[in-house]
């Protein structure tokens, strides 16, 4: 009997266009499904049906109570070789395979870098104000001579201190396994977590997230930047104190910030990021581009395939 399949988080409703989904006819009907997350109940309702869930990465929480509610589910694929919002090891206990996709490597570099220019140069608040009729109504803070601080000079990082190079910014980096040769390889100076936050004129935040990354950009933190310095965050949400951040932007403590990741995602309607204006918020795009997608859903429609033949591939455990 065919199986069913679904693919979730297809937010833009674009899935469908994006791959030859008439590859596994031979496997099953699919479905797409672009709703957010709903509530525990809502998700197990809407997901029970099927035995293969393709989801985008860490946009539906699959934890161990919602996968023991899904009784057919044998293939969970995400995008991406990394899904923090999926519990493997609850995976491996339902007798679920979880398999993942490659990426590309510049979607995510190529939005930061545009979140620096566009804050940094304040091209929200001029569009607004062109668009309602108005010019000019503000400085903005050009890049060359400035330093670009980068938390975490993993791929992204070094494509970041690449970009700023070639803008003529200094660029540092700091974190926990980083030496002072790594980051020379990419010439880069490796300075210690206080300096980084000290010297910056724009802070980047590249790590992945962990126990250890959680809440790292804290209040004190914070409190060592410039006044007149920028964070940008398009890593991960928590990475961030969201209250300690709030205070810091209200107080007008920094210059601004712009984010693509929040602690709680989609962002609450009253969430003070969509009003405060030192603040540039973008709804977690980082990966969302056409490559991007493309490359996702073939890859796991390739995925499903191999699954199929008893030969699963890019396997997470």
């Amino acid at each position: 009997m065919p199986v069913r399949i679904a693919v979730i988080d297809d937010w833009q409703s674009v899935a469908e266009n994006m791959a030859d989904w008439s590859a596994l006819a031979s496997v099953g009907r699919v479905d797409f499904l672009a709703d957010y997350p709903g509530t525990a109940q809502e998700m197990v309702a809407r997901l029970r049906p099927y035995t293969i869930i393709c989801a985008m990465r860490e946009r539906t929480r699959f934890d161990r109570a919602l996968l023991c509610q899904l009784p057919h589910l044998k293939l969970l694929v995400t995008s991406g070789m990394r899904n923090a919002a999926i519990d493997l090891v609850a995976a491996a206990q339902s007798g679920v395979e979880v398999c993942g996709t490659g990426g590309d490597a510049n979607a995510a570099p190529e939005l930061t870098w545009a979140l620096v220019m566009a804050l940094t140069r304040g091209l929200l608040t001029e569009s607004d104000s062109l668009r309602g009729r108005g010019w000019q109504c503000g400085l903005g803070c050009g890049l060359h001579g400035q330093t670009l601080g980068i938390l975490g000079l993993g791929k992204i990082g070094q494509k970041m201190a690449g970009y700023a190079q070639a803008f003529g910014m200094r660029t540092i980096a700091w974190s926990e396994n980083l030496t002072p040769e790594r980051a020379a390889l990419t010439g880069v100076t490796y300075v210690s977590k206080t300096a980084l936050f000290e010297r910056a004129d724009v802070l980047s935040v590249h790590l992945v997230l962990s126990e250890r990354s959680r809440g790292l950009v804290d209040a004190t933190m914070l409190g060592l930047m410039k006044p007149s310095a920028y964070l940008i965050n398009t890593a991960r949400g928590p990475i961030v104190d969201e209250a300690a951040l709030i205070a810091a932007l209200r107080a007008r403590r920094i210059a601004g910030a712009a984010l693509d990741v929040f602690e709680q995602e989609p962002l609450p309607a009253d969430h003070p990021f969509r009003t405060l204006n030192n603040v540039l918020a973008t709804p977690h795009i980082g990966y969302v581009t056409e490559q991007s997608y493309r490359l996702f859903f073939s890859q796991m429609i390739d995925d499903i395939l191999a699954w199929q033949a008893g030969e699963p591939i890019r396997i997470l455990s």
